[in-house]
């Protein structure tokens, strides 16, 4: 039974991370209803100067989010979905390229931001995993005061919402997409250095985390912040105790895959999603 409870807090945990992963996606899919293959290839990036520069990496993730929004994604606005799949796919690759280049494809520690002994943590819940935990829901409930109480945060809903209205009470929707994108680096290197602890820094180390965020995004909805928390938490400890109990270690990745195809087949909009219905 404690086997059991062990792996139940530690599927917690890890669903943690899969959240803060799946609330970046849900910001950018909010923002600009396009889903961001590379933003486990920025958050890796974003973890790389975190080890490189601790105190700036959350801001620099920031700018670096609005800056690919600028430069890269406004541009593409009005081209097919299939382009900007391709160009989603093509920044994942210059990231995972860059970094290696950079910092090398050496696999690298990366310190815990909780201290090992810390007075929360557990027999069965170590200081980094009650940490990443709380991280995870302070970021949530952070992103929706702000969204909720502010009147930037509103701006940005209705921007991505309906932006011809926006544009015509005033509402600069450019800048307000900007800052979504940052925004949702800020929240990826976040993410990127909750897991970085766990599963050693190298270029490679999202590639597993960005699936199982997809699965969570996708269970909770992937345009509800809070529903994507949840589907995140619940995809960590599925894949925790089928891992452990069901499929081996070796098959853990395809519990993500079955929960992606079996929401899209049973309920694609998520537990938490609108399903948008368009007279014609």
């Amino acid at each position: 039974m404690q086997a059991f409870l062990h792996q139940l807090l530690a599927g917690l945990a890890t669903g943690g991370i899969y959240a803060s992963v799946a609330l970046a996606l849900v910001m950018i899919y909010q923002s600009t209803h396009l889903v961001n293959f590379a933003q486990g290839e920025m958050a890796m990036f974003s973890t790389y100067l975190g080890w490189a520069m601790f105190g700036l990496t959350v801001g620099l993730s920031f700018v670096m989010g609005a800056l690919v929004e600028r430069i890269v994604i406004r541009p593409m606005r009005h081209a097919p979905v299939l382009s900007v799949v391709v160009v989603f796919i093509a920044l994942l690759m210059i990231f995972h390229s860059l970094a290696g280049w950079l910092f090398g494809y050496t696999i690298k520690q990366f310190p815990s931001p909780f201290p090992e002994r810390a007075w929360y943590g557990t027999a069965l819940m170590s200081a980094h995993e009650v940490g990443a935990i709380a991280i995870t829901l302070a970021v949530m409930a952070l992103i929706f005061g702000f969204f909720r109480f502010t009147a930037l945060g509103l701006a940005m809903r209705a921007a991505a919402q309906n932006p011809v209205s926006s544009r015509l009470v005033g509402i600069d929707v450019g800048w307000m997409l900007m800052l979504g994108w940052g925004l949702a680096g800020a929240v990826g290197a976040v993410a990127g250095m909750l897991v970085a602890p766990v599963v050693f820094l190298d270029p490679g180390m999202m590639g597993g985390v960005l699936l199982y965020a997809f699965a969570g995004a996708l269970v909770g909805g992937i345009d509800s912040p809070a529903g994507a928390v949840l589907g995140g938490f619940i995809v960590g400890v599925l894949e925790n105790l089928i891992g452990s109990y069901v499929v081996g270690t070796e098959l853990k990745l395809t519990v993500a895959l079955v929960l992606i195809v079996g929401v899209l087949i049973v309920r694609p909009s998520g537990l938490f999603g609108r399903t948008i219905v368009v007279k014609v």
